[in-house]
């Protein structure tokens, strides 16, 4: 390892996860946080230069090529993910302990089972282009040395798309005093982004005696309630719409494995978190624009 603080490479610094990690590690860390222009991911001989030009002890790989609806292109996401994950793995030697940030999508959406425990995932073979490149990363990973796999399912915090990301949708909209519109009701697992962090560092530090964690939290939750809690937040009489009746399908992650890791992991109570979440944007009215929030996307 190198003298000083240990370094860490973070990819996708720039973006929701990538920042807040890139802020709550430098208490600890040498961080870099290159942005696209610095480094190339695609690039497989960027990726080499890069990691000849800068020492790092650690890598945390949180950069995709998104395919959420709000997402420019949506084009070419199996191959563009898949190229910037084996340009850092082939790596490896470099390092000593890649984590790479996945998601429940590895399990197949057309597939998902309530609490789905890390032993689910291989049960089926994704067909969408975002869960199937986290699959074959996956699948690469439970043979690979230094490597781990971390899959959060609903992550939320600050510097996430408040155009698209429930949580943050809601609280913006209460702020402007609209209402909250849900299409479906669905249960979902929301980890805070802080706890996030907490996870990733302690992985960095220790790695894990598995290849791949679920990183959920031990309550599954509505997106109803989720609304209901903004809205008491805000102390404002405002309506949660729910447009279609019955509960969607359930996405959610057993986080035994994780638990039995770090037997005294504290997640942040949903309460406690919305709470802090709402005052930040409520410090960052100007980042929100109103007419963004006019129509669901």
């Amino acid at each position: 390892m190198s003298s000083g603080p240990p370094r860490v490479l973070i990819t996708g610094g720039s973006g929701f996860i990538g920042r807040n990690l890139a802020e709550q590690l430098a208490d600890e860390f040498a961080v870099l946080a290159p942005s696209h222009r610095e480094l190339e991911l695609l690039d497989e001989e960027a990726v080499e230069a890069y990691l000849s030009a800068h020492r790092v002890d650690f890598v945390v790989h949180s950069a995709a090529k998104p395919g959420h609806r709000n997402a420019p292109d949506r084009s070419g996401l199996v191959e563009a993910n898949l190229r910037m994950f084996f340009n850092l793995a082939r790596q490896a030697d470099r390092f000593e302990r890649l984590v790479f940030l996945s998601s429940g999508a590895a399990y197949d959406l057309r597939h998902y089972q309530p609490r789905m425990p890390e032993e689910y995932f291989d049960t089926h073979v994704p067909a969408d282009a975002v869960g199937f490149p986290k699959y074959v990363c996956a699948k690469y990973l439970e043979r690979a040395e230094r490597l781990v796999e971390l899959r959060p399912f609903g992550a939320f915090g600050k510097y996430e798309d408040w155009e698209i990301r429930f949580i943050s949708n809601a609280i913006c909209k209460t702020l402007f005093d609209l209402s909250v519109t849900i299409r479906q009701n669905r249960r979902f697992d929301y980890v805070y982004v802080d706890d996030l962090v907490t996870v990733v560092r302690h992985f960095l530090q220790h790695g894990g005696r598995h290849k791949a964690y679920n990183v959920t939290p031990d309550t599954t939750v509505e997106l109803r309630e989720l609304a209901e809690k903004v809205v008491a937040v805000s102390q404002k009489n405002l309506p949660v719409v729910i447009e279609q009746e019955g509960l969607g399908s359930e996405y959610s992650g057993d986080n035994r494995r994780l638990r039995e890791e770090i037997p005294g992991l504290q997640f942040t109570p949903i309460d406690e978190a919305i709470s802090r979440l709402y005052e930040w944007y409520a410090d960052h009215r100007d980042l929100i624009r109103y007419e963004a929030l006019l129509a669901d996307k």
